[in-house]
């Protein structure tokens, strides 16, 4: 069974929260670079930039991470087909981190191995659509558009225009 969790107005209506709580939390947006975390992060950072400029009157980069060399989980997955990773000048910068769903921590933890890897950030704050809980590290999200607890036997699936043609937020139980 599925039910619809956030709709697209509500993912909107969310993302514009995160923004406008980036722009309080952080004395000078110029001083922000967003970096989305492949694949459904990167949209979403796009999306809070676009944001950030329209309310901050600030134009930040974005960039784009791919994690896949960087997960723990390695040997127990076929190796990931590799996306592009483009990220911006982030040494002395506070990186705003996006990713679509928390749960574990680990992918989390592996993009702040790839990003320091790339540079040596002032700042690393992470922004997340959903934050679903069943964390195994201890990785807290600074900004979350929706805090959707959920069971280990559900599973929660993002949904984005620029990926899979409509944006919603999905509950998919297990039967």
């Amino acid at each position: 069974m599925t039910r619809t969790l956030l709709d697209g107005d509500d993912i909107a209506r969310s993302l514009r929260r995160i923004a406008h709580e980036v722009i309080e939390r952080t004395k000078d947006v110029a001083d922000v670079s967003v970096v989305g975390i492949h694949t459904r992060g990167v949209p979403l950072a796009h999306r809070i930039a676009e944001l950030l400029e329209e309310i901050g009157g600030v134009t930040v980069p974005v960039g784009t991470l791919d994690i896949g060399l960087y997960r723990d989980d390695l040997g127990a997955r076929p190796t990931p087909a590799l996306a592009r990773t483009e990220v911006p000048d982030i040494d002395d910068r506070i990186v705003l981190l996006v990713d679509d769903v928390l749960f574990s921590g680990r992918s989390v933890r592996a993009a702040l191995d790839a990003l320091t890897d790339l540079g040596r950030p002032k700042a690393i704050q992470l922004a997340v659509l959903v934050d679903r809980g069943h964390r195994q590290l201890p990785i807290r999200p600074d900004y979350v558009g929706k805090n959707l607890p959920t069971s280990l036997t559900e599973r929660i699936s993002v949904r984005l225009t620029e990926v899979d043609g409509e944006d919603g937020v999905l509950l998919e139980e297990s039967a």
